[in-house]
């Protein structure tokens, strides 16, 4: 059997993976018989890519067919039952997509299933099931579906990825000082704590991951680039490019915005996905990229014993 343990995993949701809002829809109206109803009457017809679809395809292309060496696995993850899945393992088949393993769990939660298959990053349009994932220290994100111009989803040959800083790859405390007692608190403290690197986020075990593949290419050969935009400016910069350092990975691109908007620096990167915790930012940015926001974990009340 094969291991996972060198590899990104990634587990997508079928809404994610192919345009499946009209069927949502259908679900959200009408219930989940008539959703499966309309499911196995259509289940041959083929599916339309989704906004996750362009990078999984590219993410694939990583493995070698040649030699077997494999550097990423891909799971369909879905509330879906089997028998109502057989359309989106069909739709996999047509466009050739060299994914076979899945997650089906017919109604039940996925965040169990998620530790499970050792997932390093979950894409889903389900607020809820992305939450359950983060609360589960999964790296995890809401996905927007709404399906960006045809250019747009064309072949991709180097994987553009951009996060952003805080509540992301850099765990929420900074920005807690910032919206709790302003901008000049929160530039003081990181001003104080400029050498001490910033506690990991959600996703700081996806960039390291990220990073280990890069390591086995050239920098200029690398089929993963990687890009840093953040609201943060001088001198706040400094910290995070310690953090870095200290963790040994590689972040080849990096925007420190000081608030200006991210969405034609991300239109300019060439993000073939974009993951911040804000919809402020999110919300434009997925007009020109394809974009997930970051939910933040549920705070336990501690009030309760």
């Amino acid at each position: 059997m094969h291991k996972f343990q060198n590899n990104l995993v990634v587990g997508i949701s079928s809404r994610a993976l192919f345009d499946l809002e009209e069927e949502n829809n259908i679900y959200e109206v009408q219930g989940v018989e008539a959703y499966s109803r309309f499911q196995i009457e259509h289940e041959n017809d083929i599916l339309k890519p989704g906004t996750g679809f362009a990078l999984i395809k590219a993410l694939l292309k990583l493995n070698d067919p040649v030699s077997g060496e494999r550097k990423t696995e891909i799971i369909v993850m879905s509330r879906n039952s089997a028998d109502t899945s057989l359309r989106i393992f069909n739709s996999i088949k047509h466009y050739g997509l060299d994914i076979s393993r899945a997650a089906l769990a017919g109604g039940a939660s996925l965040a169990p299933y998620l530790s499970a298959f050792k997932t390093d990053l979950f894409l889903s349009a389900k607020e809820s099931d992305v939450q359950e994932a983060i609360d589960a220290g999964i790296a995890a994100a809401i996905i927007y579906t709404h399906n960006l111009p045809l250019e747009e989803t064309k072949e991709i040959n180097q994987i553009r990825i951009a996060f952003d800083g805080d509540a992301v790859l850099f765990s929420g405390e900074s920005e807690k000082i910032y919206k709790e007692q302003g901008i000049e608190a929160f530039q003081e403290n990181e001003r104080k704590n400029a050498g001490n690197p910033l506690p990991e986020g959600p996703f700081a075990k996806l960039l390291k991951t990220i990073s280990a593949i890069q390591k086995g290419y050239d920098k200029d050969s690398s089929p993963i680039r990687t890009a840093l935009v953040t609201a943060r400016n001088a001198p706040a910069h400094e910290r995070v490019i310690r953090t870095l350092r200290a963790w040994d990975v590689r972040i080849d691109e990096a925007f420190f915005l000081g608030g200006m908007s991210k969405k034609d620096v991300l239109k300019a990167f060439g993000a073939h996905i974009f993951f911040d915790d804000q919809a402020i930012h999110t919300d434009p940015a997925s007009e020109v990229v394809p974009s997930a926001r970051v939910p933040y974990k549920t705070e336990k009340d501690k009030t309760k014993l």
